[in-house]
């Protein structure tokens, strides 16, 4: 049987950057498991590649229950299946949130630990920007973060939202969110800097680590109250990896409480219906999902001015010549390179909407596209959305896909800022910066104008975010799944390190926060395991 000190389950942001800290000093043996195969695909390392990530073979395949407020629409739930995990397939954009959304997660859910003034040196110490430094940013870490050369039709919509009434801003994680800008993004010279790149690559040397893809992990192995390893699919039998001192949970935020409800820890009366043995009844598993519920609009422009222009052979030609001699062009470009944070309340304490501006049409899976012209796209969400949704088992069949419930728009007041979100974009886009751009809106269309048309055009086509979290809630108080310090309650040896232990959902995109979450697991876990120094630099 074999043996480490530590088994971490799921590649993907959390578990990549978790695996190389704690094989830093070269003191514990670690197995990182991934269901996925390696990020191999040239895809994933080229920034624009994101387009084509969004559906496909590196995701789970996943759609959601039909969704109740949203037209009773099974919507296409793309979640990563690739070494990297969705930092390998994301749009690599870099925000963080504001510093309120920790100070809430302390003050509120009784995260002691966890306020912004404890997080913020963690996130420092991931990032390696290459512009920003001081107070708010951090050099020289294992996350590729890089500042873009806007596209013109970039430049032109942050000249809009000035126009509408928002400042500029030139960094949203610096001290102060609202506003309009480029967005910084994870990559490095002109690649993807993944956590699978950043973190995990530079330590695939060390004689302490060993990372295994295509793994179909079935459950946790638990035993008299401890968990013991993970039991694995292998060779047409099942075969138990044994972890000597914790096993560490980073299947994010439908993979982990998928895991835990296959390993009989969850709510009881719901394992049993489920065909599940119960080992440990924690009634929040698989709880208090959440996400932003994204929503497009399209424009048509009057000329070949955006990224669409690309897909004529001619085009595609130059744009990869001038990749690969000068690594740049659309190809350098996350295609997301302008944003916006800002208010649908004026009253509100920090902004809770996000727009993303993609220079091109039909860029994501479910986003019509124009045709044979060229567009643009604008997505506005709710940043701190009230309804919460579930994840359950279909059945007690590891091969089966659970049910996913985000329940969008399950509370009227996600829906009233989401359809301010809409009027806004169209605001914006009718600034004469842009409007100069603009045919047509293609999509919704003109016709779409009342409160009730808009309600409507927002739950007949509003989408996933890819930005689910909470499913493993972390909390102070009994009721919650793990403690501060990440241990999940009621059992030994098991601790749960990524983007379901979030009580509550950052205002930001969530792959920087994931990083950060199991930068503070490594802390949490070394400081435990012996009194060694908790930092080295990965060589």
């Amino acid at each position: 049987m074999e043996t480490y000190d530590y088994i971490v389950v799921g590649a993907g942001s959390a578990g990549c950057a978790l695996a190389a800290r704690l094989t830093e000093d070269g003191q514990a043996r670690v197995l990182l498991l991934e269901a996925g195969p390696p990020d191999r695909n040239p895809y994933i390392h080229m920034p624009v590649g994101f387009y084509k990530m969004t559906a496909g073979p590196l995701t789970w395949g996943l759609t959601t229950a039909p969704q109740r407020y949203a037209m009773n629409r099974e919507i296409p739930y793309a979640q990563a299946r690739v070494l990297g995990g969705g930092g390998s397939i994301n749009a690599q954009v870099f925000t963080r949130g504001c510093p309120q959304d920790y100070d809430a997660w302390a003050r509120d859910f009784g995260c002691t630990g966890w306020s912004f003034e404890d997080v913020q040196p963690l996130f420092l110490r991931s990032e390696d920007n290459d512009m920003l430094a001081g107070e708010w940013h951090g050099t020289g870490g294992p996350l590729g973060v890089s500042t873009p050369n806007a596209d013109p039709l970039t430049r032109a919509f942050v000249q809009a939202c000035q126009q509408m009434g928002m400042p500029y801003n030139p960094d949203f994680n610096g001290p102060r969110q609202e506003g309009a800008g480029a967005y910084q993004t994870t990559t490095r010279g002109a690649r993807r800097c993944s956590a699978a790149v950043g973190y995990l690559r530079p330590a695939l040397s060390r004689k302490n680590l060993e990372v295994r893809t295509g793994t179909r992990i079935l459950r946790i192995a638990v035993e008299h109250g401890r968990a013991t390893g993970v039991e694995i699919a292998e060779g047409g039998r099942k075969v138990v990896l044994q972890a000597g001192r914790e096993v560490l949970l980073t299947a994010g935020a439908i993979g982990s409480p998928r895991l835990m409800l296959l390993s009989g820890l969850g709510p009881a009366d719901e394992l049993r219906a489920a065909g599940v043995d119960v080992v440990v009844d924690l009634p929040e598993v698989g709880r208090n999902l959440h996400d932003h519920f994204g929503i497009d609009i399209v424009y048509e422009l009057n000329g070949p001015h955006s990224f669409d222009k690309y897909a004529k052979a001619h085009w595609m030609a130059w744009a990869g010549i001038e990749y690969a001699l000068f690594k740049k062009g659309p190809v350098a470009s996350n295609i997301v390179e302008g944003g916006a944070f800002w208010y649908a309340d004026k009253d509100a304490a920090t902004p809770d909407l996000q727009f993303h501006f993609l220079v091109g049409a039909g860029v994501e899976a479910g986003v019509p596209k124009i045709g044979s012209g060229s567009g643009v796209t604008l997505n506005s969400y709710v940043l701190r959305p009230r309804a919460r949704g579930s994840v359950r088992l279909r059945s007690a069949n590891p091969d089966d896909l659970p049910v996913v419930d985000p329940n969008f728009l399950g509370d009227p007041e996600d829906l009233r800022i989401a359809v301010e979100g809409v009027r806004q974009s169209r605001e914006i886009m009718s600034q004469p910066a842009f409007a100069k751009f603009i045919r047509q809106e293609h999509f919704p269309g003109k016709t779409t104008q009342s409160q009730a048309q808009l309600e409507a055009y927002a739950r007949q086509y509003g989408r996933t975010s890819y930005h689910p979290v909470g499913t493993c809630r972390m909390g102070g108080d009994a009721a919650s799944v793990v403690d501060p310090q990440l241990r999940v309650r009621g059992i030994e040896g098991l601790r749960i390190c990524d983007s379901s232990v979030m009580p509550r959902l950052v205002s930001s995109n969530t792959n920087a926060p994931s990083v950060m979450i199991s930068e503070k697991a490594a802390d949490l876990v070394r400081c435990i395991a012996a009194p060694r120094p908790l930092h080295k630099e990965i060589p």
